[in-house]
């Protein structure tokens, strides 16, 4: 397959993490690849996946998907080649701590990349597919949508928005050879804890899902167009089940004593 043949897919997040496991499974599976990311890491990982396979064209663009500027520039790089096939909206980002006690700038910035930019990419990119009467878009939720999250408030409140989000777009463009499939890993082995300031908690301490096995879930779903796929090890899976029967002050209270400070080193407040 030449590289004019090969489909292109936009994934953003790519860096690390679930992001660079399903850039990995899209090149894997003959696609042609956009990177997004907007740290230094991005390059490093566009050469290990070229290395990986030789065949695909990828392409690797620094942008902060937290501005409007920075989602249009990355948006702009997709009109310099193939119509877009296959997305993977997968940036996102965490904080860990009391609401009461994180800064601002920190919610803000959970909001304008987890949410806005999300919205915004999908936006740009679903018309075109709509237009084309083909595409897939996937939109990487979290087990944490289906709860309340204290000690992460904005966090999965974010990622309630997105699973929300997803599946009113599922129902829309139902009709219209275009799918829509959101993701919902639970506690992964990837940088998030240590980017949210969450590594003395339990949950950060916890058992964690290799993010190979949920990309490689999400990606399979993505491609079957299946509308939501709980994704990584068996227990993520069953925890997603449990949600649906709890009521929300249980889940809450089970949040906080996993997310509370400290929680996953015997120190910190008594009470979360």
């Amino acid at each position: 397959m030449s590289d004019d043949d090969r489909p292109l897919a936009v994934v953003t997040g790519a860096s690390s993490g679930i992001g660079f496991e399903l850039a990995r499974q899209f090149a894997a599976n003959g696609f042609n690849l956009l990177l997004n990311a907007e740290d230094q890491r991005l390059a490093g990982a566009a050469d290990l996946l070229r290395s990986a396979a030789p065949a695909a064209d990828i392409r690797a663009v620094r942008a902060d998907l937290r501005t409007y500027d920075g989602v249009e520039q990355l948006y702009a790089e997709t009109a310099a080649g193939r119509p877009v096939a296959a997305a993977a909206l997968n940036a996102g980002v965490g904080r860990g701590g009391p609401f009461l006690e994180t800064d601002l700038a920190d919610e803000a910035e959970i909001i304008d990349l987890n949410i806005s930019s999300t919205v915004h990419l999908a936006k740009r990119l679903l018309r075109g597919m709509a237009a084309r009467g083909e595409g897939r878009l996937l939109i990487t939720s979290s087990v944490a949508s289906t709860m309340p999250g204290p000690h992460q408030a904005v966090y999965n409140a974010s990622k309630s928005f997105l699973q929300s989000f997803a599946e009113a777009l599922a129902d829309e463009l139902r009709d219209t050879g275009v799918t829509v499939t959101s993701a919902m890993p639970g506690p992964t082995d990837t940088d998030f804890f240590r980017r949210a300031g969450m590594e003395d908690t339990r949950i950060a301490q916890g058992p964690k899902d290799d993010p190979a096995q949920v990309a490689e879930q999400a990606f399979a779903a993505l491609m079957k167009g299946k509308p939501k796929a709980v994704t990584g090890s068996a227990r993520t899976k069953v925890q997603e089940a449990a949600s649906g029967v709890l009521p929300d002050s249980v889940k809450a209270a089970a949040h906080r004593l996993m997310a509370r400070p400290g929680s996953g080193t015997g120190e910190g407040p008594g009470r979360g």
